[in-house]
């Protein structure tokens, strides 16, 4: 069968606007002679679209959306994802306050051609973990999965974790005769999901014996980036093909088909779909054997799940460009370098704010790099604003400011994040944050000062990893694991090689220059020890004797740190959110409560 991979980026609650994608990628499909075309979960919403569902309105629209689509359908039978709802099923509970809190949305997939929908599949499996919330947000499809005869050949559809259980879906439609499995996901990116996919899914196919397609979305929401990645698993289990990441596109597959097997399950056989035979595609370049898309390493994986996230947060909230506070130390500037690759050079504006504490190297080396990105500059001390504040509290702190002192550098802080949202406001650029995940953790940050701003580009790379990918951005052309076609998609500048970040942003002590001689390991360890603590503490949520035992730090560093983060919490909750890059970023990922009174210790019960 000839099948139609289709990669699009909806933007969560643009319901006609996704209609309209998906049948541009149906039309290209039919043209390439595709029977079947294979859209994301919840292409038609958006994903995830979380409390929209609870508006009958919003489901009502996702119906009137799909059918729109379903309607403009021809012999190309396609496959999308939508929320769907019924009207005469029992109402939403009222809690105590009158709210209605019961959902009676479903995250469903359609099956369309010749102009109507012929049937539809409700998701069974609504995961609850990590980032998921579809518990609170739909109900759990309790129908048998339908089988659908497409073009002679008998198909099955799951969605997204339907796929991941045993025993479930995927081998119940095989059992019942399905000799190809259509999974539609919206599942994030985090780095080294892709493995985890395909080895997951290979399993499912080779114990129910039938080959799988699964499509997944493109696109940053949010905090989270989906990465597309789509791919084929034959019957053995074996990845027969696999779709370049990070990018939108229409791949177009022949896939070898499974013998029908006996029924030994009662599942319906919803709807026969006559498809034309697959006619040879015209000599567009579109390809019909299976590539094998090399697996991205990780630090490519890292660099285009940040720029297409800063892309699509930008493009999406409704802005062109932005700004980016330059300090010359490798956070700001790492950040500058990613908005240039996701928005354009011209479209990134960097804003020096030297005060009475920055080096003179700090303000050559901010310079350098944006000489590198090709971005314009302003430049603003902020040491009038300084004086005039530290003279405006000097009556009502006794002696005036302490030169130097914690109140007088989350000044200097202040005013710089006041002097960007300042720009921001004036010329319509949304403002990046550069904090790093450490320092998030350990709130090495200033509230309202370099936390001001609307998107934290880095806030889930830690300190180690910012040096990293700073240097393989450096290298780069060099990574033989980023597709040729993912460059020219983004049409990214300055990837012909050579120096990005200056190599004295790299050679320098990390300091905020917020006091005389300043630097970061004053004040914290150094982060060849903070990191792995944070690590441990954060990620893999050790508790603080487990660290200990590690031997990776004096004790009492290791409970100083994890005490940092436990009271840092409240800050982190008035920050901007960021890419989700790993499988606990802070956010979605974390859900601490505020007021915390317990503290991990060496002597905890195990």
């Amino acid at each position: 069968m000839r099948v139609a991979i289709c990669q699009v980026n909806p933007t969560v609650g643009a319901l006609g606007a996704n209609a309209s994608l998906a049948a541009e990628a149906l039309a290209q499909a039919e043209a390439a002679g595709a029977q079947v075309a294979v859209l994301p979960e919840l292409a038609i919403t958006g994903y995830p679209p979380e409390d929209l569902v609870l508006r009958p309105g919003f489901v009502a629209a996702s119906r009137a959306a799909l059918e729109g689509f379903a309607a403009a359908t021809g012999d190309c039978a396609a496959v999308v994802g939508f929320v769907d709802g019924v009207g005469e099923s029992r109402r939403p509970v009222p809690d105590m306050a009158g709210v209605e809190t019961f959902s009676e949305a479903y995250n469903a997939v359609a099956v369309c051609a010749g102009g109507r929908v012929h049937g539809v599949y409700r998701k069974r499996h609504l995961p609850n973990y990590d980032v998921f919330d579809e518990l609170r947000h739909f109900r759990p499809g309790v129908e048998a999965p339908p089988l659908f005869e497409i073009g002679g050949a008998v198909v099955g559809v799951t969605v997204c974790e339907d796929a991941w259980v045993p025993d479930g879906p995927v081998a119940d439609l095989a059992q019942a005769g399905a000799q190809l499995v259509l999974n539609l996901n919206g599942s994030p990116f985090r780095t080294g999901k892709q493995q985890v996919r395909e080895q997951v899914i290979g399993r499912r196919a080779a114990q129910a014996g039938v080959p799988v397609v699964c499509v997944n979305l493109v696109g940053g929401q949010d905090e989270l980036v989906f990465d597309g990645g789509s791919f084929v698993v034959g019957a053995d289990g074996a990845v027969a093909a696999r779709c370049v990441s990070f990018t939108e596109s229409v791949d177009i597959f022949d896939v070898d088909l499974s013998p029908s097997q006996c029924s030994t399950v009662e599942v319906p056989r919803c709807s026969v779909i006559p498809v034309t035979p697959a006619s040879e595609p015209a000599a567009d370049g579109r390809r019909r054997a299976a590539p094998r898309v090399q697996l991205m390493s990780c630090a490519a994986q890292r660099w285009f799940a940040l720029v297409l996230a800063t892309r699509d947060y930008v493009a999406k909230s409704g802005f062109t460009d932005v700004c980016v506070g330059l300090s010359g130390g490798v956070d700001s500037s790492l950040t500058a370098a990613v908005a240039v690759d996701a928005v354009g050079s011209d479209r990134v504006h960097g804003v020096l704010m030297p005060s009475r504490h920055s080096s003179d190297h700090s303000v050559a080396d901010a310079e350098k790099l944006a000489a590198n990105l090709g971005i314009d500059i302003c430049i603003v001390g902020i040491e009038p604003a300084h004086t005039a504040l530290a003279d405006m509290l000097e009556a009502e702190i006794g002696g005036g400011l302490e030169p130097g002192g914690l109140t007088d550098q989350n000044l200097q802080a202040r005013i710089r994040g006041t002097t960007l949202m300042a720009l921001a406001n004036e010329n319509g650029w949304l403002v990046l944050t550069t904090g790093n995940k450490s320092e998030l953790a350990v709130g090495y940050s200033t509230l309202y000062g370099d936390t001001a701003g609307a998107f934290a580009v880095i806030s889930d790379l830690w300190k180690l990893d910012v040096y990293e990918l700073c240097r393989w951005r450096n290298e780069q052309p060099g990574d033989e694991s980023i597709p040729a076609g993912l460059l020219d998609d983004y049409d990214l500048g300055g990837w012909a090689g050579g120096e990005v970040i200056p190599a004295a942003v790299l050679a320098k002590a990390p300091s905020a220059e917020l006091a005389p001689g300043q630097r970061d390991d004053q004040s914290l360890p150094p982060y060849e020890v903070l990191d792995p603590i944070l690590r441990r503490y954060v990620e893999e949520l050790q508790d603080v004797g487990e660290i200990q035992a590690a031997t990776i730090a004096a004790p009492e560093v290791v409970e100083r740190v994890c005490r940092l983060v436990d009271t840092a919490e409240y800050k982190r909750r008035q920050t901007p959110i960021g890419p989700r890059l790993t499988g606990r970023a802070f956010g979605r990922d974390r859900r601490m409560p505020i007021i915390n009174r317990y503290r991990s210790t060496s002597t905890d019960p195990r």
